[in-house]
Order: structure tokens, then sequence, then C-alpha cells
């Protein structure tokens, strides 16, 4: 299999070359070091680039991105990119005949059909495993996964459905919180039966219930909208917040992440707007997400009021930087990038840290609830998806 993928890119890139030297030479720099990125990521988390990777890379922003740079990056990046790329620059490329064109590709075709033929009793493992496998063939993983990409996401409406009208039948003040977790896994709190106490504020607090819920994707973008939808589609349902809005609640989006849907509502408020009125420590940190919340909700004019709060606590692979160092219950932690150098121990110390982390802003939530004397109030804390901490090899948003 692997000499049949590469006997295909020797042959498609003979084919760029043959067109232009230029346009040959250009592609397959541009592919050298894209393929040494991915190959890094391949290689120290265990990800497929698959449609979904492909959905995370083009949903990231500077700083998810930035916390991915190591001195390991950097060596694949020249190793496997910098200087393949020098070469090919500097190669002097020998023109062929038409006839000896012909010549190499027919060969190329036959030895493709006869190494098809021999793995023939190997189809249906190969089919099996297809999806896992194209994740890790370079550079068509990327290449045919970024055009699945825009394919669907161009196919999706560009108008939101909107949903049925809403008929609010009573004028009780009434207010909800919505906190949407970043890669928080049930598994890592206390609260479903986990041996560590990484609830040890929400498990003393009343009227605290908890219950199973299943991701529909492992990135932000899908699991977000699904928490949003009604229903699970690939089709642009109006959201939660827009629904609402429209029919006259007070809607409030307050983030310190990216990758929602689209937001259609006045109130939408991130790290950089909540930090004027910040201050402290917290105000680096998701604390920031709590800033004059209590007063905002006494401020609407609004009887109905949904606050959404979209947090990043969870989010790798710089777990250890996520919450204040008060928070730092479980020693030792990772504090690398590459988590495969970490012990397990470690990793999941710093991981365990930011669900201690989550579970206070969860009990501040709450506490900021209970002092609304003349609302009715919930709070509703779902993560967008899971995390990998190493099981099978496999880190943060390992298998999509």
């Amino acid at each position: 299999l692997v000499i049949l993928v590469f006997v295909l890119n020797a042959f498609v890139f003979f084919l760029f070359f043959s067109l232009s030297h230029y346009l040959g030479k250009f592609l397959l720099v541009l592919f050298f070091m894209i393929n040494s990125v991915a190959v890094y990521f391949v290689n120290t988390y265990s990800v497929i680039v698959d449609e979904s990777m492909i959905g995370n890379v083009f949903n990231t922003n500077y700083e998810e991105s930035s916390s991915y740079f190591s001195f390991k990056l950097i060596l694949y990046i020249i190793i496997l990119g910098v200087l393949p790329s020098v070469y090919i620059i500097k190669a002097k490329i020998i023109n062929v005949t038409l006839k000896k064109g012909l010549t190499i590709s027919s060969l190329a075709l036959l030895l493709t059909i006869v190494l098809v033929i021999t793995n023939a009793s190997n189809l249906l493992w190969i089919d099996k495993n297809s999806k896992q496998l194209g994740g890790l063939a370079m550079p068509w993983s990327y290449t045919v996964n970024t055009s699945l990409f825009y394919i669907h996401k161009y196919k999706k409406n560009e108008k939101e459905i909107l949903l049925p009208n809403a008929t609010i039948k009573d004028n009780q003040k009434s207010v909800v919180v919505l906190v949407i977790g970043e890669s928080a896994r049930r598994q890592n709190f206390s609260l479903y039966g986990y041996d560590k106490n990484t609830n040890p504020l929400l498990s003393k607090k009343p009227n605290v219930f908890h219950f199973d819920a299943t991701s529909c994707a492992t990135y932000t973008t899908a699991g977000v909208k699904c928490i949003l939808e009604h229903t699970n589609s690939d089709d642009l349902y109006e959201i939660l917040p827009n629904y609402l809005y429209r029919n006259n609640v007070e809607v409030v989006w307050r983030t310190s992440n990216w990758g929602e849907p689209p937001v259609h509502i006045k109130n939408y408020q991130n790290r950089d707007v909540l930090r004027k009125d910040c201050k402290g420590e917290g105000c680096d940190y998701d604390e920031i997400l709590l800033t004059g919340l209590k007063e905002q909700i006494l401020a609407s004019k609004k009887n109905k009021i949904l606050i959404v709060l979209h947090t990043s606590t969870s989010h790798g692979p710089t777990y250890s930087k996520k919450y204040p160092p008060r928070f730092e219950t479980f020693k030792p932690v990772c504090n690398s990038v590459e988590l495969g150098k970490c012990s397990q121990t470690e990793l999941i110390n710093a991981y365990d840290n930011t669900i201690v982390y989550t579970d206070y802003i969860l009990s501040s939530v709450i506490d900021d609830l209970k002092e609304l004397k003349e609302f009715k109030s919930t709070m509703i804390f779902v993560s967008d998806h899971g995390e990998s901490l190493g099981e099978k090899n496999l880190y943060m948003h390992g298998v999509p």
C-alpha cells in the first residue's frame, strides 16, 4: 500500500513537471512544507487528517495555534520541509521526450494495476480502515479533505432555516445560563464517579443534577452547533440564541473561545470586550466570563433572559496554563505542549486541574443566580466534546 501511494505521488508530480518546471517545483515545495507540519501532528498527537480535522484547522485562531509551537515542530519543519525544499529549488530538471513520458506513464499505470491486484485479498481491510488510511496519506489527506470541507460548507444553507415563532405565556422573570464547556470529558468529573475529587464545590451544592450526554463531533464548530440546534443536521437551522432573540428574549453571548455558528444577537461579548471592566488575576482566565454577569442580568429590561458562557477551560495542549496557580490541586503537572513527553500522571493531573477550575466557575454562576431573588433561574453545563489523554497513544481530539 505504501508503494502504491508512492507510485501515484510520483506519477502525479511527473505530470505537473511535464506541464511546467516552475509549477512542479512550486507544488512540490508547498507540499513538503505542509507535509512537515502534518507529520508532526500525526506523530506527536496521533491525529488523523480527515475532514473534521481540517475543520479544526480552519476554525482555529492565533491564541490556539500558537500553543502548539515547540522546538520539535521547528525541527520537523526544517528537516522534512525546508531542507528538501532547498534541494528541489536548486535541482536541475531534465526534459523528457513525449515518447519517454508516455513510457513512464504507462509503466506507472501498469505498476499501479499490479499493486492493486496483489493487494486484492486486503481490499476489505483497506475499505474498513479507509478513513484512517486516507487521513495518513500525504498530501492527499489534507488536499482531498480540504476540498470536501469547502464543498460541504458551500452546500450548507447560506440563510438559516427559521423555526416557528414562539409564544411566551407569562411575565415571570426568568434567566437561564447555558455554560458550554471545552474538551471537558465526563470521565474526569467526580460527580460522575471519578475517584479524584475534581468537583469539590458542586458536590456540596443542593439541586445539582448530572446527566449523560454524547457529543455529535470532536471539534468545537460542529459540537457547539449540535448543542444549539433542535436537531442534528447538516442544514443550517436557526440556533437557540438566534431563535430566542428573534422572539424578544434577552440573549447575551460571552465567550473566551471561538468556532460557534453565526450568532445574530446584539450582546456578543468576547474576551476583549469583557476585559474593559475586569480586574484581578481571573481576567487572564475563564473567570473573565463572570465579570459583571449579575449586574447585566439585573439591568435587563426583558423578563426572559438567556446567557451563554462559551468557555475554553480544558483546551489542550497547554492544560496547566488554563487555570490560576491556586487551582493546581493535583501535582505534578505536564507543562509541555508535546504531551507524549509527559508521564500519564502529569498529563491527567494538569487536565484534572482544569476540571477543578471548571467546578469553581460553575459554582460561582450558581452563587450569582441565587442572589437574584426575583428571578427563577437555572444553569446548564454541557461540553462541546471530550478529550483524549494518551489512551492508545491518542491525544486531544485524537480520533474524529
